[in-house]
């Protein structure tokens, strides 16, 4: 049976959509991925243009808020920035709870190759330790 894994942020926009395209590309069969913002916007395409860039695909990501979650029973539950951590509810189960913030991508309407390269700092951070967890699985 796959194990649940909801990753929160503020906006569900770029860290957690991230995030949860890694670690399906590499885990789906093995975690059921799940992400939402505390106050959900709409995915950045500079996000959906990063991940791209190493073959996975996030553009059918739709942002979702997290009361859609409410209730619901998760194996692991990671916040991806501090707002959702202070934000972050209590989920029913045995739920594991992390938080591995990671900086926030410059929100600028101008789409320069600086604001593309912070994208792509931040995009590599959370391959890496996503990665990690679909290969390694989660810390005890």
């Amino acid at each position: 049976m796959k194990q649940k894994v909801l990753i929160l942020c503020t906006g569900n926009s770029c860290r957690s959509q991230m995030a949860e395209g890694v670690l399906r590309h590499y885990a789906s069969a093995r975690y059921e991925v799940f992400s939402a913002g505390t106050r959900p916007s709409s995915v950045n395409p500079v996000a959906i243009r990063v991940m791209k860039e190493i073959g996975m695909d996030i553009s059918k990501h739709e942002s979702k808020p997290m009361t859609l979650f409410l209730g619901q029973e998760f194996d692991h539950v990671i916040t991806v920035c501090g707002n959702a951590q202070e934000s972050c509810p209590a989920f029913p189960g045995d739920c594991r709870r992390y938080h591995w913030p990671f900086p926030d991508p410059p929100h600028s309407r101008e789409v320069t190759e600086t604001v593309v390269e912070e994208f792509r700092k931040v995009r590599d951070l959370i391959h890496e330790k996503f990665k990690t967890i679909a290969a390694e699985g989660f810390p005890q």
